[in-house]
């Protein structure tokens, strides 16, 4: 037979469930960033990719597009063919910072020979490109979990987090598994991160309004992402966006030959 003071003492404390609550709430909003930050690297990855592989087609068929309208202007003299052969050569006129907005594939003397070899289906190297292995995700989420600044009580605790979570994304987004490992050692051999100490019922439900906060602003983060146009042709073919991209190189080309025998027709009159 127990004592009412027995009983009083095994009673859970009126912010007990506070806590548990909010140390759910922690490791849902962690792994929901996880899943964001990996979309958002899978996103890129395929925007890289895409404007590496079809940017020059695009970029060709903007130039036939420019010399077919400069072409149908010389022949006609007709002041609205002169102005839309002047925007259409506008449109594609280098403008400053051009190679690094195309990666090398144009600069201010036109395309690159690796461009050029692309239009005409010859050999070139393949594009840079960066997909994380699996054991590269593996030691991401592992270290983000482990790591992650929300599960910190501490200002300091948290800078330290926020600085080392950044080199683990940054590392990530390189697909660098070499240098996941390191950063796992590192974590590993690093200071304990100090127990969570019980903190007044205000100061847990602040907790839970923050968490709640920071959720919402990646569900938009999310939401962009899902939106764009990258990530609606990842849909398209999900188990194999090569093959979507060689689908529309296919088609691009196609598009190409059609302005070339265009213009061509368009010379041969003139």
């Amino acid at each position: 037979m127990t004592t009412p003071e027995a009983d009083q003492s095994q009673a859970p404390r009126p912010e007990e469930r506070l806590e548990q609550a909010v140390r759910a709430a922690e490791q849902a909003l962690i792994e929901y960033e996880i899943a964001v930050e990996t979309f958002r690297v899978e996103i890129e990855n395929f925007s890289r990719l895409h404007e590496q592989r079809l940017g020059p087609l695009y970029l060709r068929i903007e130039e036939l597009d420019a010399e077919i309208a400069e072409a149908k202007a010389a022949r006609s003299g007709d002041a609205e063919d002169i102005r839309r052969a002047e925007e259409a050569r506008a449109r594609v006129l280098p403008i400053p910072g051009v190679e690094d907005l195309l990666h090398g594939w144009m600069d201010g003397e036109g395309l690159s020979p690796e461009a050029a070899a692309m239009l005409t289906d010859q050999a070139v190297r393949p594009p840079q490109r960066v997909r994380p292995s699996e054991e590269a995700r593996k030691l991401f989420r592992n270290l983000a979990r482990k790591a992650h600044p929300d599960l910190a009580q501490e200002d300091e605790e948290r800078k330290r987090r926020e600085e080392f979570i950044t080199r683990v994304n940054a590392a990530y987004a390189r697909g660098d598994e070499a240098l996941l490992e390191e950063l796992a050692e590192e974590w590993a051999a690093g200071p304990v991160p100090p127990e969570r100490r019980p903190s007044p019922a205000e100061e847990l439900y602040d907790r839970l309004e923050w968490l709640s906060r920071r959720k919402e602003l990646l569900t938009l983060v999310a939401r962009e992402l899902e939106e764009g146009a990258i990530a609606g042709m990842l849909r398209l073919a999900p188990d194999d966006p090569d093959g979507l991209l060689d689908e529309i190189a296919g088609r691009l080309r196609a598009d190409i030959a059609g302005r070339e025998a265009e213009l061509a027709d368009l010379l041969g009159q003139g």
